[in-house]
């Protein structure tokens, strides 16, 4: 009786869900997201949404991260590449980064990094939020 309860349990723990839950403003839409390699400091996310985009934000989970370089490929083959260096805590989003008031349609976003501590202490997670064109506003 009691190997049965037990093998139950591992069986019930072992199959429940380990996904997360993200908070996302209103008007804001998760373009990806990606585990910060210490061996190779440059991400390229593809962007798979339709949507146009005003805006772009970085929120960093786990280690600080330093971001200096960004490039935002759009899907007219434009590319913006603004001059970049910002630090952002773990738990913590970067500053708003603006890239048209009319929108872009956004291709793919490239971005070079560096993540502080050892691998030893774990990595970051890097997400990509777009903030949508809203014409009405």
């Amino acid at each position: 009786m009691t190997f049965s309860f037990l093998f139950l349990s591992f069986i019930f723990i072992s199959c429940t869900t380990t996904r997360r839950s993200i908070a996302i403003e209103e008007g804001w839409e998760l373009l990806g997201e990606t585990k910060v390699n210490f061996v190779r400091d440059v991400d390229l996310i593809d962007v798979s949404s339709k949507h146009q985009f005003i805006a772009l934000r970085f929120k960093v989970e786990g280690k600080d991260v330093r971001l200096h370089e960004l490039k935002v490929h759009f899907d007219n083959g434009d590319k913006l590449d603004p001059a970049i260096d910002l630090v952002i805590l773990a738990g913590t989003e970067s500053r708003i980064i603006e890239l048209a008031r009319e929108g872009r349609t956004i291709d793919r976003i490239e971005f070079k990094y560096r993540t502080t501590g050892s691998v030893l202490e774990g990595r970051a997670n890097v997400l990509v939020f777009g903030q949508r064109y809203n014409p009405g506003y």
